[in-house]
């Protein structure tokens, strides 16, 4: 376990660039401090302890003000950025270098016993306060955007924005990207974060149908006008 949690804080330093040293992260960092708790109870939760284990993920809920039941299953390197409101249920399964903004919830959408919570695959961003409903699988190095409602499957490389989600972009999520538009292009070293899941262009589909409704209005206007200037020519009152 040790040699596992040197590795998660290893890979907070190329996700956050306000982490300073080991013993600010170790010591400060909710998510950091519920990963621990987590492997803790899904440890009891696995060997047959179940009160115990949800009594270990009750007090870190208590803790750091993230919920993950423990029953979940998580990957090598996760990591919980603020955190505050993370909820993640019971049959959720999260690969290798996925990354969590606050307000995050992997929620079920049924009663039912079974897989009922998503499936996140390696390097999957989720911006914050996003909701990845039902017993989806969301592809690898996909981004969800901030405040986005998923409940379909999303394919690898993928961007999802937006309520309900729909797919907007396809770069993944370690692609070079300049969130400031008048900031020049540099290269980024491999696995480049993209803070909050979120990209410069996305490609939003529904954008892209109001600037042509806003266009065609625009060319409407001065076709209007071009016919009122002809009859003003004409001796047409208009």
């Amino acid at each position: 376990m040790l040699a596992q949690l040197k590795e998660d804080i290893r890979s907070i330093f190329d996700r956050d660039p306000a982490a300073r040293n080991s013993f600010e992260v170790i010591t400060t960092y909710p998510g950091v401090h519920a990963l621990i708790i987590h492997r803790l109870a899904n440890t009891l939760w696995r060997h047959g302890f179940k009160w115990l284990g949800r009594l270990t993920a009750h007090l870190g809920r208590m803790l750091t003000g993230i919920e993950i039941h423990p029953g979940a299953t998580i990957g090598r390197r996760f990591f919980i950025d603020h955190g505050m409101g993370v909820v993640i249920g019971e049959t959720a399964e999260i690969g290798d270098d996925v990354t969590l903004y606050h307000g995050v919830t992997l929620g079920g959408t049924t009663w039912n016993k079974g897989k009922r919570h998503p499936t996140l695959k390696r390097g999957v961003v989720i911006g914050a306060g996003a909701k990845v409903l039902g017993p989806i699988t969301i592809g690898e190095n996909a981004r969800i955007g901030s405040n986005a409602v998923v409940v379909k499957d999303v394919p690898d490389g993928a961007t999802v924005v937006g309520i309900p989600g729909r797919i907007a972009g396809g770069k993944a999520a370690t692609a070079d990207l300049e969130l400031n538009e008048a900031a020049p292009a540099t290269p980024k070293p491999a696995g480049h974060f993209d803070a909050y899941g979120q990209a410069r262009d996305l490609n939003d589909p529904l954008v892209q149908a109001l600037e042509q409704v806003t266009a065609h209005a625009s060319r409407l206007e001065q076709q209007v006008a071009a016919l009122e200037a002809a009859l003003k020519r004409q001796g047409i009152d208009v």
